[in-house]
């Protein structure tokens, strides 16, 4: 497992295993975020075994799959939304990370400045400077 700490609050990881949740829990976070479609995983990282392992531990499960170049204004509000409902720190994956970054910056767009949320995620490789027209807008900028 490779958490990548976005910020205080939020980090991204590429996909983890059943066996990854105990130390997602022992690391402080509460809310885990499912970033992936379950058609582009085996069975046994599927939404429902996720769901259930992370729900037997206390921790707060959301699936939110964003197809990879289809991401909808439905995925980012609904990350929104469960980064706003967590209480306390949110831990989101998919294949890579970069998913979860993109819907994490989208979604918190007016919340910190642009800079920023295009400027944590590259600090892991994540590119987002192509968002930040998109970001600014949704910013009412």
């Amino acid at each position: 497992m490779d958490i990548r700490q976005i910020t205080p609050g939020y980090a991204v990881s590429p996909q983890i295993a059943l066996s990854d949740l105990a130390a997602i829990k022992a690391a402080g976070f509460t809310t885990i975020i499912d970033n992936r479609p379950d058609g582009e995983i085996p069975g046994d990282l599927h939404t429902a075994q996720m769901r259930a392992a992370a729900e037997a531990l206390g921790l707060t499960f959301v699936a939110n799959p964003v197809i990879g170049g289809a991401m909808t204004m439905e995925n980012v509000t609904a990350q929104g939304a469960a980064i706003a409902a967590a209480t306390g720190p949110v831990f989101a994956y998919c294949a890579s990370g970069n998913r979860s970054s993109v819907v994490w910056a989208l979604s918190q767009a007016g919340t910190m400045p642009v800079d920023d949320l295009v400027g944590l995620p590259a600090k892991f490789g994540y590119q987002l400077e192509h968002l930040r027209p998109q970001i600014a807008a949704l910013a009412g900028k």
